[in-house]
């Protein structure tokens, strides 16, 4: 139930609004979709953010293109090799109400290590070369301002970007709900990548209540590597994050298979 609107204003790209809600505490929602909610941020966050920063023995330089609610940059600066994170986000907007009503996200965008980027991803991405240990695509769903992040181009562009072992995982729609973008986005990564794996999770309040992202190189198989050390340090500190978890992420029902092949 929602118990009233926080925050409510219009960008040049969307329909930004916060609510209070009686059972999710605050909610971000962009054009009237759920981006994020107050009470269960934490199961997107930790996965699209630990499972990759973990798989890298030493991630230094990491870039974030969207993600303005800061709750995946909080997640990264979680990792003690960080020396700078770009966070790439095309609304300002976002950013900035973030940063007022939902500082428990946001809270981590003024440190000394992030570097603010409010521009296209898809334009940043095409000058960025061999730049990045990891790149951690956070987007919205492949409509509107999202759209240009579900193409060849854009995922060759981010291959080129990143360092000699270097990994990309991208948030890859629900499994129930959006069956026919997995279908077009996976020969698309396919493309510029040459080793793609899935990874899953429920999101209690994104469609389907299930989620999946997709992990990218050109040399790192999915669970090939763990961080065991740091690891260790993370689960300490996550709600869900562990290294059995982590491996069996990327165990995948049969249906999902079938979509992902």
């Amino acid at each position: 139930k929602v118990k009233n609107t926080v925050y409510s204003d219009k960008s040049e790209f969307q329909t930004i609004d916060i609510i209070e809600t009686e059972g999710l505490g605050k909610v971000l929602l962009l054009d009237g979709l759920v981006m994020t909610t107050e009470k269960d941020e934490f199961f997107y966050h930790e996965m699209i953010a630990h499972i990759p920063m973990l798989s890298h023995p030493e991630p230094k330089q990491v870039l974030v293109i969207g993600g303005g609610d800061g709750g995946t940059v909080r997640e990264v600066l979680k990792h003690d090799t960080v020396e700078r994170v770009v966070l790439c986000e095309i609304d300002g907007k976002v950013i900035d109400a973030c940063k007022k009503y939902m500082p428990q996200l946001a809270r981590k965008l003024d440190d000394p290590r992030v570097e603010m980027q409010v521009r296209d991803g898809v334009e940043y991405i095409a000058s960025q070369k061999a730049q990045f240990d990891i790149i951690l695509i956070d987007s919205t769903d492949p409509m509107g301002p999202g759209e240009g992040l579900f193409t060849e181009e854009f995922y060759k562009n981010v291959n080129a970007a990143l360092k000699p072992g270097g990994i990309m995982a991208a948030q890859s729609e629900s499994p129930f709900v959006n069956k026919r973008e997995m279908k077009l986005m996976y020969p698309l990564l396919r493309k510029a990548f040459p080793i793609v794996g899935t990874f899953v999770g429920p999101i209690p309040t994104y469609p389907g209540g299930y989620w999946s992202w997709a992990f990218c190189s050109n040399t790192v198989e999915p669970n090939s590597f763990i961080d065991e050390k740091r690891a260790e340090i993370i689960a300490k500190d996550a709600v869900i994050y562990n290294t059995d978890l982590h491996r069996a992420a990327f165990a995948l029902p049969n249906f999902v298979k079938e979509l992902v092949k």
